[in-house]
């Protein structure tokens, strides 16, 4: 289906969608579990759910900081500063009468406070001519507090569109309580040696001790060392060349653990009865989880010509990540659903590229133009116990991510079609046929779920801003590119399935309806290579999705290019200025975020809409329409 076709389609639905919401105030769908009741059985009117199902959050935040700075002489200091950062937060969610699902309406009460207490001594001066030194020697106690309590509805509303704890039907369970301190106490010093202000030499070193780590494995280093050398500073005969500079580092990042992740605890589970209950948490802690630390590689070159009209930053780096500390799931016959471990060796490889330039400079026009590049290479070198696969989550249509030893991190697996030819390390060759079964017509499909089916790593990913100012209007746009990377859509798993998309309707080359008779399945080859001429026989529902295709059939291209950006820029001219002190400058704005996919390959739903993020990608479902932002500033400076 075209761009168009399909931008068309969409939004024709789309506003069928609207209109019969707002002529009955109803979750009017084209998909019903009981035409007679009109009851939805797979999703929802979007504006339904926009309307009435709605999550509403508030927040009230507070931060400020107070320090005392004291100069012992012209190249000592003395910093000492408290800082806090706190807020205190309610969020509400509704599920209204008439949605898929049992009505329900919850609410979490939330708070956050972090106390920092910093300790600095600086020291700047030259130590002999042209060779400069500055220092630091400090400390840092951080405390934080998070806590939370929330309780929801039990068994639906009595009343709809009532949201309220005391709506419920049935008796509320008991409410759902955290409440979790972090304790890191930090000492650090650095130095910097500048030669002639065209070299640099930096080092670092801080070590943190954590109260969410055992109390052998709770202190860790954050070690760095980096050099940069302006060479242009030195060369005097190159007229277009404007700044050089080559640079390289080394460093070490550690982290802690989450809250409570090393002691089992008993939690509250719902009362039985009268009976309140306890048990043990779903979720095994380790006493003797290790710190994850990551070490990184990066030399880089920057440089701009021609008065820095153009210019460009290019970087390679490695970075290996040790010991990184996730819930990974486990067999519920332990009696948990996951396990804190520190899970392996993940290596990433990259180049980074940015170019920018001004094409066109004058005193009333500016055309400035900033060009991004990156490609990544992850690959997963070892995993804990000897392991060779880690499952990281597993999700409807028999689809997994996971981290495997030997291939990049948090692959998709499930199940796949059975093709002719195999590649020289004995894996499907996709590329070749696919084996019919000569019995049923259909194509043939294997019987593990384990197959790796997809990468969702990308390729690479890329962003170009224009910027053009005519005397006081400035115009900029970004446009975002992502490359490659693979996703599993569960909405295209049971859209096809159930007849919801357009590629279900039809006639097929025969002329017989596409929902009765299964003409895709009638290419491929058979058992021994050679053509399949037998057509599938005739069937009643479900020709496409689920039913008869395995989940590799629901792996789709990720790569999309949308208009992520624009704004248009007015500053008002100096001599309106003039005449409205005490302001400097007013500038007014008009900003639209998210605008346009220009292009993307997975059908109805933006690629970016995804289930998880994190360790969790490449899986997507229940997407509803990708929505825009237009937003409007003043801004004024006194």
């Amino acid at each position: 289906m075209s761009s168009f076709r399909e931008w068309w389609q969409v939004n024709t639905d789309m506003l069928e969608l609207k209109d019969a919401y707002f002529r009955t105030r109803k979750n009017i769908t084209w998909n019903w579990a009981d035409p007679s009741d009109l009851v939805p059985i797979y999703w929802d009117n979007p504006y339904f759910i926009r309307h009435e199902s709605y999550e509403t959050d508030s927040r009230d935040r507070y931060f400020g900081n107070v320090g005392l700075n004291y100069k012992i002489t012209d190249y000592i200091s003395l910093n000492a500063r408290v800082s806090l950062d706190s807020y205190t937060g309610i969020q509400e969610e509704r599920i209204a009468v008439g949605t898929v699902g049992v009505p329900e309406y919850s609410r979490s009460n939330n708070s956050y406070k972090e106390y920092n207490y910093s300790f600095l001594a600086s020291f700047d001066r030259d130590i002999i001519k042209n060779l400069n030194l500055k220092a630091i020697l400090g400390a840092n106690v951080r405390r934080q507090t998070t806590s939370s309590i929330g309780v929801s509805t039990n068994g639906g509303l009595v009343v709809p569109r009532l949201y309220a704890i005391s709506n419920s039907k049935n008796p509320i369970n008991p409410p759902g309580e955290f409440y979790g301190t972090r304790e890191v106490d930090g000492y650090f010093g650095g130095a910097t040696l500048t030669y002639k202000n065209f070299f640099v030499a930096d080092a670092t070193l801080r070590r943190d001790y954590s109260s969410t780590l055992p109390k052998d494995n709770n202190a860790y280093f954050y070690p760095s060392i980096s050099g940069g050398f302006i060479f242009s500073s030195l060369i005097k005969t190159l007229p277009w060349l404007s700044y050089g500079k080559l640079r390289a580092n080394y460093a070490g990042v550690r982290g802690d653990a989450p809250i409570f992740s090393i002691t089992d605890t008993y939690v509250n589970f719902p009362s039985f009865g009268n009976e309140t209950l306890f048990g043990v948490s779903t979720s095994k802690k380790n006493e003797k989880l290790r710190p994850e630390h990551t070490t990184s590689y990066e030399i880089g070159l920057e440089a701009s010509f021609l008065k820095s009209r153009v210019g460009f930053d290019v970087s390679y780096y490695i970075a290996k990540t040790i010991d990184q500390i996730i819930p990974v799931e486990v067999s519920r016959a332990t009696g948990y659903n996951t396990k804190f471990v520190n899970s392996g060796t993940v290596e990433n490889r990259g180049i980074e590229l940015s170019v920018n330039g001004t094409p066109i400079k004058t005193n009333d026009l500016t055309w400035s133009v900033n060009l991004n590049w990156t490609r990544n290479r992850n690959k997963v070198l070892d995993l804990y116990s000897g392991v060779d696969n880690l499952l990281l989550g597993s999700f409807q249509g028999g689809v997994s991510i996971n981290a495997t030893k030997g291939q990049p991190y948090g692959t998709i697996r499930g199940n796949d079609f059975i093709y002719i030819g195999t590649n020289k390390d004995g894996t499907p060759d996709r590329s070749s046929a696919k084996i019919v079964d000569q019995t049923t017509g259909r194509y043939k499909l294997t019987s593990a779920s384990n197959i790796v089916i997809g990468d969702p790593n990308p390729d690479w990913i890329g962003g170009i801003t224009n910027s053009v100012r005519y005397k006081d209007f400035t115009l900029s746009f970004l446009v975002d590119v992502r490359q490659g990377g693979d996703l599993f859509s569960l909405d295209m798993y049971y859209g096809l399935a159930t007849g919801l998309y357009p590629e279900t309707a039809g006639l097929n080359d025969k002329g017989h309806l596409l929902r009765s008779l299964a003409s895709d399945f009638s290419e491929g080859v058979k058992p021994d290579g050679t053509p399949n001429t037998k057509r599938a026989s005739a069937i009643t529902y479900g020709a496409y999705g689920y039913r008869y295709s395995p989940a590799a059939g629901f792996i789709y291209d990720a790569s999309y290019v949308k208009l992520r950006e624009a704004s248009l820029n007015y500053t008002l001219p100096k001599s309106i200025l003039a005449k409205l002190a005490p302001f400097k400058g007013i500038d007014f704005s008009l900003v639209g975020r998210n605008l346009w996919i220009i292009h993307k390959n997975l059908p109805y739903s933006d690629p970016e809409d995804s289930y998880g993020s994190g360790n969790l990608q490449g899986y997507q479902g229940n997407a509803y329409p990708a929505t825009r932002s237009i937003a409007f500033n003043i801004k004024f400076k006194f």
